[in-house]
């Protein structure tokens, strides 16, 4: 048993499944947006469900396909499968089990949800195998993360609707921002053995500028959302301190120094996602009545 938990121990930390914090906080909000309201515990465990066997069929997919690509990057070399802490049929089993996980959370949502799994199943897949042949990786990885919010939009509705997207949209910005500021760091190597990036594609100085672009237009969606919907002044104030956490993460990585890329990264993102939960979760519960 002792070794059972220890195998599972490293497969978390291989799929960083702390990291569920970037997304997780948009789908709940997606929830809550639907509805102008709380969903019943039955629809929260399952959109939650449907969440965690995504996004750890999608990191584990992720390890077990840039196997042989992690090992020879010296900042990856130490991950689980390259590392043989964990071997390639116990990843596979692994993602089988998170795919059925969310299968069956779509299936017992609505049937719209499980309709639209394999798409979203698709994007998780293409993901990995897209930096051998496109710099459009980080669009895909927000495409990924925006069907967080989009599902639980479905989910409660039934149905597809122009504030999801909207908010959908705003999420993949977002993503493919940061995940631009991430892919910096291996900048030197992805070149040396020809894989595709926006690094890659533009240096850091431009990079740089297209994730500040991202980002902006993550900040003009997330304006779109506040008038489309009616948003009242608890997110409006939410949406202040999102805007200026974002700033401050493109203030620290200035003149592309990433030695404080795990503050603007992790610590910034994290804060961001659980702030608009925060904004979200006051505005539907208190309204638009005054501060």
């Amino acid at each position: 048993m002792t070794a059972v938990l220890h195998k599972i121990t490293i497969f978390m930390e291989m799929i960083k499944f702390s990291h569920t914090i970037f997304a997780l906080p948009f789908a709940l909000s997606g929830a809550l947006l639907a509805i102008r309201g709380l969903p019943s515990g039955r629809q929260l465990l399952f959109i939650v469900l449907a969440m965690v066997g995504a996004r750890t069929a999608a990191m584990a997919m992720n390890r077990l396909i840039d196997a042989e690509i992690d090992a020879r990057n010296p900042r990856t070399a130490g991950r689980a499968i390259p590392a043989g802490l964990l071997s390639k049929g116990a990843v596979l089993f692994a993602i089988l089990l998170s795919v059925a996980l969310l299968l069956w959370s779509a299936a017992m949502l609505n049937p719209l949800c499980l309709k639209l799994s394999p798409v979203a199943l698709f994007f998780l897949v293409l993901y990995s195998y897209c930096k051998r042949f496109t710099a459009l990786a980080h669009v895909v990885l927000g495409i990924c993360l925006a069907a967080a919010p989009i599902g639980a939009w479905v989910a409660l509705t039934g149905t597809i609707q122009l504030p999801a997207i909207v908010l959908g949209l705003l999420v993949l910005f977002w993503v493919a921002g940061f995940d631009i500021l991430y892919a910096l760091q291996d900048l030197d190597y992805d070149r040396s053995v020809g894989l595709h990036s926006i690094p890659v594609a533009l240096g850091v100085s431009g990079s740089l500028w297209l994730a500040r672009l991202f980002h902006l237009l993550t900040l003009a969606l997330l304006l779109w959302l506040i008038v489309l919907l009616g948003l009242g002044p608890w997110f409006w104030l939410g949406s202040a301190a999102m805007t200026a956490m974002l700033l401050y993460e493109h203030w620290l990585l200035r003149g592309g120094d990433l030695s404080k890329l795990d503050a603007a990264f992790f610590t910034m993102n994290g804060y961001i996602s659980l702030t608009f939960l925060a904004a979200t979760s006051a505005d539907v519960f208190w309204g638009g009545g005054n501060l």
